[in-house]
């Protein structure tokens, strides 16, 4: 079983421990001394995962023109390219 935590992790667990913490360590402080702070990040994640929610259905309604709107411009170049590549 040690081999296959060795192998899914690539190298023991307790040096993936320390490296983890000494990672965690130097980003802490690099975020600190940017003024980045964990409530900051919840906070613009809780405040994208709202706006996406409020906005992604208005989003939808609009899917059909998308594809409308690419389409004119795929299937040509598709079909062009098709054309050109046909090998007699």
């Amino acid at each position: 079983m040690s081999d296959g935590v060795n192998r899914f992790l690539g190298d023991t667990p307790f040096r993936i421990v320390v490296k983890l913490l000494i990672l965690s360590v130097a980003l802490g402080f690099l975020m600190s001394v940017l003024g980045f702070y964990p409530d900051d990040i919840l906070r613009a994640v809780r405040d994208f995962v709202i706006n996406l929610w409020e906005t992604g259905f208005a989003a939808l309604g609009r899917v059909g023109d998308y594809l409308m709107l690419g389409a004119v411009i795929v299937v040509p170049v598709f079909i062009l390219i098709r054309v050109l590549s046909y090998k007699r």
